[in-house]
């Protein structure tokens, strides 16, 4: 599928403010999915008038702000719109301000008024006798997950014991604590904390590793000499694949004597391996909500048949589960079949979850007022200020 069409069904045009669709089927996360940006409403003249390129040329919006200036690589400029339906921005313009560098030094420089707090500064952010701590603020956790996937067609990891044994061997605590400096919380499921239909009872595969060594021997790869190579390809060209890889990698070799070799391959070229299901496994990736819905991860990411199952993971209940979920009403029961398919995903073990998003730290300047940290990627920014 391209995802081109040259006329649409099923939606028709109430009046100059009201459009009506009717989908094929039942399906709950439907309204959850109109959130996402791609599902926003455009005017088709502007857009055919405009070319390719029409959303930087001419570009429209119904949101409160309108976009005035976007140099490609450098910055990116948003003006108030005086047409926004309800009541107007606080602010005249925003500026983002693309360009890199190190956001930290700009922040102290005073170019920037609000940016991320990363690991190497958060020691030092944290300190009460530094000045910017007054300024710290701390954002609720994202609706995001990485993970180590598996591709359960090719050996080794066509053997669930081999690809439980992994996920048993892997310390997710004291990584956590030691090496990411309790920025990020280990994950044991696939739906982040926070997420409509999270469950926080469940157990997942805790680090174990007689358990770990157990489940080894009895996999059919458990001599090294049954083994076939192992490679994870990560998204790189060089430089280092990130420290919590790296000490997952010695795990596996001292724990269980199982050697993986470490393949980076430039961006583009990784997604198209990873969208066609080339690699044996990958990592240096994860996924962040698009809408606040259950279906969009569990569903998205597992079903046998949808194009982002990238490590052909298939289980018949659980299609039946994902197909039944689509069509619940009842939000309860919707959610409740949707802990029992993670349960079932999670012991299946096409993947290794690693990581959910922590409490994340932001320095924001003390005249910036009603700035929000949303689990969602996208800021809101309508009722922000400056204050004199």
């Amino acid at each position: 599928m391209k995802g081109n069409a040259n006329e649409i069904s099923g939606v028709t045009v109430v009046d100059d403010r009201t459009l009506q669709i009717t989908i094929d089927a039942p399906k709950a996360y439907f309204l959850a999915k109109l959130t996402y940006p791609t599902a926003f409403v455009l005017d088709k003249d502007v857009v055919q008038a405009g070319g390719r390129n029409w959303w930087i040329d001419n570009p429209i919006g119904t949101g409160p702000f309108e976009l005035k200036e976007y140099r490609i690589g450098e910055r990116l400029v948003l003006e108030r719109s005086s047409k926004y339906y309800k009541s107007l921005a606080k602010l005249d313009n925003v500026i983002f301000n693309l360009a890199g560098g190190q956001s930290m030094a700009m922040y102290e420089n005073g170019e920037i008024d609000i940016t991320g707090v990363g690991l190497f500064d958060i020691e030092r952010i944290l300190d009460t006798s530094n000045p910017l701590n007054q300024e710290l603020e701390v954002a609720p956790p994202g609706f995001s997950i990485y993970y180590v996937g598996f591709n359960t067609n090719q050996p080794p990891f066509d053997d669930l014991k081999f690809r439980k044994a992994l996920s048993h061997a892997i310390d997710k605590e004291l990584i956590a604590e030691e090496v990411l400096s309790g920025l990020s919380v280990p994950a044991y499921g696939i739906l982040p904390p926070g997420l409509p239909g999270y469950n926080p009872n469940i157990k997942g595969l805790q680090f174990d590793k007689e358990l770990a060594q157990k489940l080894l021997s009895e996999s059919k790869y458990a001599s090294p000499d049954t083994r076939p190579r192992i490679v994870l390809t990560v998204p790189g060209t060089g430089g280092s694949m990130g420290l919590d890889l790296e000490v997952i990698i010695e795990m596996w070799k001292s724990y269980l004597g199982v050697e993986v070799e470490i393949q980076q391959v430039e961006w583009a070229t990784y997604l198209k391996d990873l969208d066609e299901k080339k690699f044996q496994a990958f990592s240096g990736l994860g996924w962040e909500a698009d809408y606040p819905d259950p279906q969009d991860f569990l569903d998205i990411l597992f079903h046998s048949e949808s194009s982002l199952n990238h490590g052909n993971y298939k289980n018949i209940t659980a299609d039946k589960l994902l197909e039944q979920a689509r069509i619940e009403s009842d939000v309860k029961q919707r959610f409740s079949i949707y802990n029992e398919v993670e349960e079932i995903i999670v012991q299946d073990a096409p993947w290794v979850p690693l990581w959910f998003t922590g409490e994340r730290y932001a320095l924001v300047k003390p005249y910036v007022k009603g700035y929000k940290f949303l689990p969602m990627i996208i800021s809101k920014l309508k009722e922000v200020s400056i204050e004199s």
